[in-house]
């Protein structure tokens, strides 16, 4: 189906809420989302009783947030949040880096937004001693090594080869990568160890581990024109659609060795409106592939297509509520079940609860995945 005939559609399903419509919302909701005097953009932004308030601040999600507000403006937009002065600020101090994950996001922020500052942003964070001087990057967290490998495929692609040990690295960053993928196509947490938690998250991974390796591998074919690199991100997408759930949603996690879901909740919107349509866009850029129909499905999950019939989208306050999901000892059964393959589909609507709270990344993401589209 062609991609024009399928927004059309949704738009009519949605309620006539555009492409456009819904990243002009997004911009406008992340001005209240940032620290004025700091220039970081908050961690949560959570409803109270006495309204929304602005929780902790999040370099990780500023960084996010920038790459999705960039976007926008080369669209033809206007961002509401000046960009210059929130990458000065991130710049001016980076004591904030905790992680391999943290330097990868930096450098694709620096590649997209300010591709001139690459080489002294690159050295000044030690990029080439990230993944042995991190803990994410020595217990091989999917997530946070996948960032880091956008982060060095970006540089290639902004023009800056011949940095320190690039090639080392993306070299590095993939065969950590490759070993957590299983051939489900399906990726897990961390790499395999021997504690407990390196058994359970050596086999289970989230909908987020599925996305970023998928971003970073069609990034890196596109760099390298790499065959190998391209068939990964082609694998990981096409088995997302194959276990995309009934209303379009992405499910959390996910067993790597069968290739199954093991907890379907919380449904996270973000996934819906952002993380799912990034993966797949990235993918279709690399490969030639149309997921157009799952992305868009999955889209019309936030605006009334899911279990409570309700529209996430909040217009009033410029976001998209954060989640559906169940209570803990709830959570704990459905997972049991699910892994157990006793329960397949949703649960019942009176056992659901909306989480209440947005985080500036998720509006960011959005625009990322879909301004100017």
């Amino acid at each position: 189906m062609q991609l024009d005939t399928l927004i059309e559609r949704e738009q009519r399903e949605v309620g006539e809420r555009s492409i456009p419509e819904l990243c002009d919302l997004a911009a406008t909701g992340l001005v209240e989302m940032l620290d004025p005097e700091k220039l970081i953009f908050c961690d949560i932004y959570n409803r109270t009783e006495k309204g929304m308030s602005r929780e902790r601040l999040s370099p990780r999600y500023t960084m996010m947030t920038l790459l999705g507000l960039h976007r926008y403006e080369r669209s033809g937009r206007r961002s509401p949040v000046a960009i210059a002065p929130v990458l000065d600020a991130l710049l001016h101090d980076t004591r904030w880096i905790v992680s391999a994950g943290d330097v990868g996001l930096l450098l694709w922020t620096c590649a997209e937004l300010a591709p001139q500052r690459l080489p002294d942003v690159y050295r000044k964070v030690g990029a080439q001693e990230a993944l042995s001087h991190f803990p994410d990057g020595r217990r091989g967290s999917t997530m946070e090594v996948a960032w880091y490998l956008t982060g060095i495929a970006s540089c290639y692609l902004a023009g800056h080869a011949d940095l320190p040990e690039l090639e080392g690295q993306a070299a590095a960053a993939r065969v950590v990568l490759e070993r957590n993928c299983r051939a489900s196509g399906v990726y897990s947490h961390l790499s395999h160890s021997g504690s407990l938690a390196g058994f359970v998250r050596g086999r289970i991974g989230s909908f987020a581990d599925q996305v970023y390796p998928t971003i970073a591998f069609a990034r890196l074919s596109q760099a390298l024109q790499d065959e190998k690199a391209k068939q990964m991100a082609l694998r990981t997408a096409k088995k997302m659609c194959e276990l995309q759930a009934s209303f379009g949603e992405w499910c959390w996690h996910y067993d790597s060795v069968k290739g199954t879901v093991v907890s379907r909740y919380p449904i996270y919107s973000v996934h819906q409106h952002a993380m799912g349509p990034m993966m797949l866009f990235a993918a279709g850029e690399a490969t030639g592939c149309d997921f157009s129909e799952a992305i868009y499905k999955g889209l019309a999950w936030i605006s009334g297509k899911n279990e409570l019939r309700r529209d996430f989208v909040e217009p009033s306050l410029g976001l998209v509520w954060r989640c559906i999901y169940l209570d803990s000892i709830h959570a704990y059964t459905d997972a049991a079940m699910r892994f157990l393959r006793l329960r397949r589909g949703t649960v019942e609507a009176n056992k659901l609860k909306v989480r209440y709270e947005c985080r500036p990344y998720e509006l960011g993401w959005l625009l990322y995945a879909f301004a100017g589209r």
